[in-house]
């Protein structure tokens, strides 16, 4: 589609789901409210309509809730990134131009009907010439290409939409440039390759989950191959049932798994979702699967430490401490009173604790909290809008296994003991053990940084 034309069309559906509020159509709009749905059910609709890409933007958007209301954000988060499949002859074509041999002479058998298809990719069982099963991973044909002229298209609407004060203070165009930076991440498929071996790596002979092996020496930019694995879907609620899977225990598994990635390794999966989750293992004794690893998470050691405390502090309901930590961590302008910042943390935190254990959500009390902060002008960093959006699927996914979930039993005593790692003589000791090597190897040059330090001071003085 051309650009002018695509131009027009995005504006016809946007018009044809009444979503006049977000852009041109004031005067046309009034007639058709009365009976549509929510605004975010129509953007949803809309983002459907317009295809692939608009599915990856709104994918992105969920991950914004500093930027659009709670309503929005959960509206978003249901789009599903699925597209019918490319042929056969073009997939054949792709694998026989990259690695410049016949299918038949890379792959002992290939099936042509794909597992699964996507906007950017879709995936194929095979069997290499070892007899081990694998599936493969191939971008769509001319698909990079097709995203740069949408790309091009999103800007000039976002920097058209940005003049207008109604729009600007949710920044579209740093909305679309991050979305860029996700989606060219996802086309090299190399990138993704290694984000699975790392993850494998942190997980290996692990009780809670199993990463499936990557085979490198047929990885390319625009193709993936990995382990075939083999469980039930989590979104298979009904077949796990009947295969009598502990339900209690797999609620608690993932939110130790959760945990798990983000304190123990700093290196978690953000895209939890059902589809990416696979059980396997004996019922009285599963783990977990996972698979599709284009977004992953990663915090600083402040990050970590500023998420775990402020956990720890809303367990003992010290709201001084979580104004304090805002101030510590310079989120928060000096010339902001403590008090009133805490009696905000109040505000949202307290209701909480009105709710039965079961009811209470960590997910929703960050949400709020971010959304809080913005009252205050904090800007909230991108690492932990990411890790609010996947401790939200996290623990809907916990409650849909076992509704009576007690979250503050279960992730209270991790994060007490993380931060009992982080702390005291062992800490210490480990820490002092950690900077050793690069203490000694600079030692030798500190007689020589002294000297210049007080040739320095005299000539001052």
């Amino acid at each position: 589609m051309k650009p002018l034309k695509r131009i027009f069309f995005i504006f016809f559906i946007f018009f044809r789901y009444n979503l006049s509020e977000f852009i041109f159509f004031p005067v046309f709009s009034k007639k058709f409210k009365k009976n549509s749905p929510r605004s975010s059910i129509r953007l949803r609709q809309a983002f459907e309509r317009l295809g692939p890409l608009f599915i990856k933007f709104g994918q992105v958007l969920s991950t914004r809730p500093d930027l659009l209301p709670e309503e929005f954000i959960k509206e978003l988060s249901r789009l599903q990134d699925t597209l019918p499949p490319f042929p056969y002859h073009d997939v054949k074509k792709i694998l026989e131009t990259t690695y410049d041999q016949s299918i038949e002479t890379l792959f002992h058998d290939f099936n042509k009907v794909p597992l699964a298809s996507a906007s950017v990719a879709q995936v194929h069982e095979a069997t290499l010439f070892s007899g081990e099963k694998v599936v493969v991973k191939i971008l769509r044909p001319r698909i990079k290409k097709i995203i740069q002229q949408d790309i091009r298209l999103l800007y000039k609407l976002s920097k058209f939409a940005n003049r207008f004060k109604k729009f600007s203070r949710f920044k579209p165009i740093e909305i679309v440039a991050e979305f860029e930076r996700t989606l060219m991440n996802e086309l090299d498929l190399r990138r993704e390759s290694a984000n699975a071996s790392y993850l494998r790596k942190n997980f290996l002979n692990s009780e809670l989950a199993y990463i499936p092996k990557i085979y490198w020496e047929y990885t390319k930019k625009n193709v993936m191959v990995l382990e075939r694995i083999h469980g039930h879907a989590l979104s298979d609620l009904s077949r796990l049932r009947k295969q009598n899977f502990n339900f209690k225990l797999l609620a608690e598994k993932i939110i130790e798994l959760f945990f798990t990635e983000v304190f123990d390794h700093n290196f978690f999966h953000a895209d939890m979702h059902p589809g990416n989750i696979f059980v396997a293992g004996k019922p009285e004794d599963p783990h977990y699967i996972l698979v599709d690893f284009g977004i992953m998470g990663s915090l600083s050691s402040q990050d970590q430490r500023y998420l775990a405390e402020n956990l720890l502090a809303f367990f003992k309901r010290d709201y001084r401490r979580v104004a304090e930590l805002h101030l510590e961590s310079g989120w928060i302008a000096s010339n902001v009173r403590i008090e009133e910042f805490e009696a905000a943390m109040r505000t949202v935190c307290e209701p909480l604790f009105g709710k039965a254990l079961h009811e209470i959500s960590f997910g929703q009390l960050l949400l709020q909290l971010i959304h809080t902060a913005q009252e205050f002008h904090i800007i909230i960093q991108p690492q932990l809008l990411l890790i609010q959006k996947t401790l939200l699927n996290v623990e809907g996914l916990a409650r849909q296994l076992y509704p009576e979930l007690n979250l503050l039993k279960t992730a209270k005593p991790f994060v007490e003991r993380w931060m009992k790692k982080q702390l005291g003589f062992r800490a210490f000791l480990r820490k002092i053990k950690e900077n050793l090597p690069y203490w000694a190897e600079k030692f030798p040059d500190f007689p020589d940084l002294i000297y210049l330090a007080l040739q320095k001071y005299i000539r001052r003085n």
